[in-house]
């Protein structure tokens, strides 16, 4: 039995199995290519880290406020897990600013409030002071700085805190000066008159 061409078996019309006809026109395969991968420099890893400390961190010699530069491990593996580290960003540069002024300005406030309370210590007289009297110009017991408040309380309805007032020795009638330290910079000077009763 003769064996069938192979022009027989195949499906294809006459013109497409011309050997000429089947090369004229190439097929042409489109194939995808993978995206690449783009890899951006992002320069060199930061060793160190802006940071301010929400605690005193005897480790780096902290104290709680203090900007300080720090190891970004030290930073990463210690500071930010316990929470006692923020990072030194712009937005908590300006929040630190607004605290700042917000501190000074009542800083302010209680000071002028202690020099307007000395004006009115240095303007009102002398406080008078009764003791009972003893022979001549001496008198029984002293003027202590309880004694100097309590006179305060009664004649200008204001609390001093009698740590605050050094008055000197009085042990007999006269006139006197004692101190109120109303603020680290503002001390008022206070003129008592003792008079024996």
């Amino acid at each position: 039995m003769a064996s069938p061409s192979c022009a027989s078996t195949l499906p294809w019309t006459a013109a497409a199995s011309s050997p000429s006809s089947a090369f004229s026109s190439p097929i042409r395969l489109q194939t995808r290519r993978a995206p690449s991968l783009v890899i951006v420099a992002q320069g060199r890893v930061k060793k160190y880290r802006q940071v301010i400390l929400k605690d005193d961190i005897d480790e780096i010699s902290g104290k709680k406020g203090d900007t300080m530069k720090v190891r970004a491990g030290f930073y990463r593996n210690f500071l930010l897990p316990k929470g006692k580290a923020t990072l030194l960003t712009p937005d908590v540069l300006k929040e630190m600013q607004v605290e700042q002024e917000r501190i000074e300005a009542e800083k302010k406030r209680v000071k002028e409030e202690a020099q307007q309370l000395a004006r009115v210590f240095e303007t009102i007289g002398a406080f008078k002071v009764p003791r009972k009297g003893g022979k001549g110009k001496q008198i029984f017991g002293s003027v202590t700085a309880q004694d100097l408040v309590d006179i305060i309380k009664s004649q200008l309805n204001r609390d001093v805190d009698k740590r605050l007032v050094e008055v000197p020795e009085i042990r007999e009638v006269g006139e006197y000066v004692a101190e109120i330290k109303l603020h680290p910079d503002v001390t008022a000077k206070v003129r008592l008159t003792v008079y024996a009763k």
